[in-house]
């Protein structure tokens, strides 16, 4: 089977771990990661990294993320959605002009303290195992970003919304932030991803339905970053150059897309498979006015190889 990106549709239910270790059993291939955790009760994509496509997954977790949510006002849980224990329950006074203009009032940057029962690690430790323990942690507030925010419908308590927003946002903080706007409280009562960078929900794989996972439905090293980094096309020399863990000199290069010193690049070879993940040393711009004096410097160092 080859390497790759999946993408999955997670049902409510599962944790992302479960997700990957049902992949596992379904390709038979023991190194399988995945993109950006969702919550147990929330459905949606999950980018799946199967053999050497674990190494791209890094790259994907930054990538803008859009959920689709409800948030319920008057609510509160421990763990500020739908599954946890309730906590308080309060009549919310807002009328929907007031509960609009409270929700699109995070758009933009601002500081989001993650929710005790998350992935996020504290002294190495995940923070649901420390709130499990009765360990209660005060995180720092993290700088996120709500790129835009669109309210679908208000029919209270429900505030029906789409988000996108920026690496390391909790959705279920967001409605407890404006829970907290309100004066009433709220949780995430309802949670989809929908899309990951450039990736989108539609044609995934519902991995609890299929017994098997067919090589077409795995997004190629090649498919995945080509609309990630710019390309560099090498000759035979530069491959084994690169395979041998070498840096790429001007003599090594065919073929180039512009790219800034210190930019990630794509290298492949002439038939398009990808060689390497590197790092240039020098401006594209420049390689010209090396080859016209004829010096054959280094461009290019590896920072990830694929042999």
């Amino acid at each position: 089977m080859k390497s790759g990106i999946l993408k999955i549709d997670k049902p409510s239910g599962p944790t992302s771990h479960d997700v990957v270790e049902r992949v596992r059993r379904l390709t038979s291939i023991k190194r399988v990661g995945h993109a950006g955790t969702l919550d147990p009760f929330a459905t949606g994509l999950l980018l799946i990294g199967i053999g050497k496509g674990t190494r791209l997954l890094e790259y994907l977790t930054d990538c803008k993320k859009t959920y689709d949510a409800v948030a319920k006002l008057g609510t509160i849980t421990d763990t500020f959605d739908r599954d946890g224990e309730l906590v308080e329950e309060n009549q919310c006074t807002a009328d929907e002009v007031e509960v609009e203009s409270a929700l699109k009032s995070f758009v933009g940057y601002y500081d989001q303290v993650p929710p005790m029962y998350s992935s996020k690690k504290y002294n190495g430790v995940r923070l649901y195992k420390l709130a499990r323990e009765g360990k209660i942690v005060n995180m720092p507030p993290k700088r996120v970003k709500i790129y835009s925010l669109e309210v679908v419908e208000i029919n209270l308590p429900y505030v029906h919304f789409i988000a996108d927003v920026s690496k390391g946002t909790y959705i279920r903080a967001l409605c407890r932030d404006l829970g907290m706007k309100l004066g009433c409280g709220a949780i995430a009562y309802e949670l989809r991803r929908t899309r990951i960078g450039q990736f989108e929900v539609n044609d995934s794989i519902d991995a609890y339905s299929v017994e098997r996972v067919d090589d077409k439905d795995i997004m190629s090293l090649e498919k995945i970053t080509e609309s990630f980094f710019p390309t560099v096309v090498v000759n035979e020399q530069g491959v084994k150059n690169m395979l041998n863990g070498q840096p790429l000199k001007v003599e090594d290069l065919k073929e180039f897309d512009e790219f800034s010193k210190g930019e990630m690049l794509r290298v492949i070879n002439s038939k398009g498979k990808l060689i390497s993940l590197s790092i240039g040393e020098r401006k594209s711009d420049f390689i010209l006015t090396l080859r016209k004096l004829k010096k054959n410097e280094v461009i290019l160092r590896p920072k990830k190889v694929f042999n």
